[in-house]
């Protein structure tokens, strides 16, 4: 790297600064200020692509959409915030609906809301500070008293916990989708010195606390997140958003031009506009908080969900090219620092989230892992971070259509980042359902952490060994070309566990939801459950089988899961990861076998709907011994007549503890 070896100044400016490179000390460069700038450029000249960031889509990126929210009707439950947000959403959302309920520390909720349950996408319910932690506050000197911090917050535990079990009633006895919002924490210390500061006198500190506690009450619930308005706040700057300037501390609420404050009164001076006083921001603010519910929503229903994440290198993952930038006669380097060093860490937080990562360049494979650890620096990175590595001089199209047979993952599912426009350009005409972005570095790292189509709604133990289950797959699959279809099965040493899942609580219905809502090629109908609805389902006497699969090379972890109704096998969902392995067939034969477990020996009927991506799944019943039934529309209706059995499979173990007795796991 370049040293300083010295500087030369003038007028106490700098007009010159001479660098060395300390390999070659007799070498030195010399930089000289230049005050003029040439006619025909501007500087910082903006380019199309760097309009500014909006407040209302920083915190939450739009890039990654592509299908529409589909929110229709909210409602809405809270103090006098929620009050605003009812008036506020109304009106800058008028082809949505929403319902207000008033709720503060003496409140009942109805014992039904102004519309039917069903037709609302999700309720908000906001519960006010001021009746958590009460007027006491409002007297600054209480602080001085031996433990008064402390009473306020268990104080302010009991109320939430009385408030939030009364305002979460639709969501208790309905499972309505439910975000809660948390406290507008103070801008400032309250304490009364300080060294008094982020400690029990402080309010600031109560309310972060209060915070936490809220959040823990909410992971209680089901079907229920925390809606983090204080970081929306934050963001858009509470200096224009929140009232603590005027009002009391524990109100937190938005600022307003207070009621009389238009010189109804007479006064020596009068009051002016406050919005000449003070830079307010109260629609952005609105929209950045139902933007905020919208992205939660948007998260929880799989909206638009990313799988894969292919990075390229030269310019996107490093400043410059490997093979132009970084060789020995052409010091110094390009900067490390900065935005690379950004994307690094954002590869780890993605594979942390069950995100694959890939990478896709066109390079000289041995010349990137001799240089990597010199062009990598720190080490925040390496090749055996990426689940699939594409670096060759083929067709990026070619290499992205071979990451997505390693993944099974359709190219909908997939983001490439790429500097160059020309690349991209091409992918996206050889997959029109792909995501682009990588042409300006500083909006990528935000895009792909911070999108609400790259949040994960629970990790689940499949997705924490996601990647681990890749790489076992592709090992699987570079056996499979060396031997014959039957050597290959029998090899696989494949075992299958199955269990049902009875109730909501129980530890696999996350994943079983998850693999669901997500599942597009395999999957009989293509229906997406919403968690009311599974509940609904049980309740009324349906049955939800899932199996888990390993082999050999690893454990898939739950893949498959068979929603069944009386005789009727309702849906069958199977993640792709182990498709052609036999299991599929298996699972019919084993469902069946638990649906005639009472000895009746009854028809099982079952049935198909085409969807634009369910092609392989479409004969799983037919494979398996059943006899089609007739049609209509786009559905096929298939029957396993009584006293016939479902194909076997002899290649694969049943280890399932569920057998025809159907015991249930704990």
């Amino acid at each position: 790297m370049w040293e300083s070896v010295g500087i030369m100044e003038s007028d106490g400016r700098i007009d010159k600064v001479i660098l060395c490179c300390p390999a070659v000390p007799e070498t030195k460069f010399i930089m000289t200020r230049n005050d003029r700038v040439p006619e025909d450029m501007s500087v910082n000249q903006p380019t199309a692509e760097s309009s500014v960031v909006r407040d209302v889509d920083y915190l939450f990126p739009d890039e990654l959409e592509v299908s529409d929210s589909g929110i229709n009707r909210v409602l809405l439950i809270g103090s006098c915030l929620t009050s605003l947000y009812f008036e506020g959403f109304s009106g800058l959302y008028p082809d949505m609906s929403f319902d207000y309920i008033p709720y503060n520390f003496i409140s009942e909720i109805p014992n039904d809301p102004p519309a039917p349950i069903t037709e609302y996408n999700f309720q908000y319910v906001q519960i006010p500070l001021r009746s958590v932690i009460s007027d006491r506050v409002i007297w600054g000197q209480n602080f001085l008293k031996a433990d008064f911090g402390e009473e306020i917050l268990r104080d302010g535990y009991n109320v939430i916990d009385a408030m939030l079990e009364t305002a979460m009633a639709y969501n208790i006895r309905h499972k309505i989708l439910t975000f809660v919002s948390n406290f507008i924490v103070p801008q400032r210390s309250t304490a009364p010195s300080l060294h008094d500061g982020f400690g029990a006198r402080d309010l600031c500190w109560i309310v972060t606390e209060l915070n936490a506690y809220l959040a823990k009450k909410v992971s209680e619930y089901d079907n229920a997140y925390v809606a983090d308005i204080n970081s929306v706040a934050s963001s858009i700057g509470k200096q224009y958003v929140l009232d603590d300037i005027i009002y009391f501390y524990s109100h937190g609420g938005v600022i307003y031009q207070d009621w009389d404050d238009f010189n109804a009164i007479p006064r020596n001076e009068p009051i002016p506009d406050i919005s000449h006083v003070y830079d307010i921001k109260k629609e952005q603010f609105l929209r950045a908080a139902f933007r905020q519910a919208e992205c939660l929503y948007r998260t929880v229903r799989q909206v638009d969900q990313v799988k894969v994440v292919v990075f390229d290198l030269d310019n996107t993952l490093w400043r410059g090219q490997i093979a132009e930038n970084y060789r020995s006669d052409t010091m110094p380097w390009p900067r490390r620092d900065g935005w690379p060093l950004g994307l690094w860490e954002a590869v780890h937080y993605l594979r942390a989230r069950g995100i694959l990562v890939a990478l896709c360049s066109k390079n000289d494979l041995e010349h990137v892992r001799e240089r990597w650890d010199d062009v990598v620096d720190p080490r925040f990175i390496s090749l055996d971070d990426f689940a699939s590595i594409k670096v060759n001089w083929e067709p990026k199209a070619k290499n992205i259509e071979e990451i997505c047979q390693e993944f099974n993952v359709k190219p909908k599912s997939v983001i490439f980042v790429d500097d160059n426009p020309v690349e991209r350009e091409a992918v996206a005409s050889a997959f029109p359902d792909i995501r682009t972005i990588g042409g300006n570095p500083y909006l990528t790292r935000r895009i792909l952490l911070w999108a609400a189509e790259t949040q994960i709604v629970r990790m689940t133990t499949e997705s924490e060994r996601r990647e681990e289950m890749i790489r076992g797959q592709i090992r699987r699959e570079e056996t499979r070309s060396s031997m014959s279809r039957e050597e290959f099965l029998k090899s696989l040493r494949c075992e299958v566990a199955f269990i049902e899942i009875s109730s909501i609580q129980q530890a696999e219905f996350g994943r079983a939801i998850e693999l669901t809502n997500k599942t597009n090629q395999f999957n009989t109908t293509g229906k997406r459950w919403q968690f009311e609805e599974v509940s609904g389902f049980l309740a009324a006497g349906g049955r939800i089988f899932a199996f888990h699969v390993a082999d050999k090379f690893t454990e898939y972890g739950l893949v498959g899961v068979v929603y069944v109704k009386g005789s009727e096998i309702v849906q069958y969902v199977m993640s792709c990861r182990v498709l052609g392995m036999g299991v599929e067939e298996f699972a019919v034969g084993k469902i069946a076998s638990i649906m005639r477990e009472q000895g009746d020996n009854r028809e099982i009927r079952a049935s198909i709907t085409y969807t634009k991506d369910n092609t392989p799944c479409r004969n799983i019943y037919i494979q398996c011994g059943f006899s089609e039934a007739g049609s209509e529309g786009e559905t096929r209706y298939f029957s396993l007549p009584a006293g016939q059995a479902a194909r076997e499979v002899t290649h694969i173990k049943d280890t399932s503890s569920l057998s025809s007795a159907s015991r249930q796991s704990d």
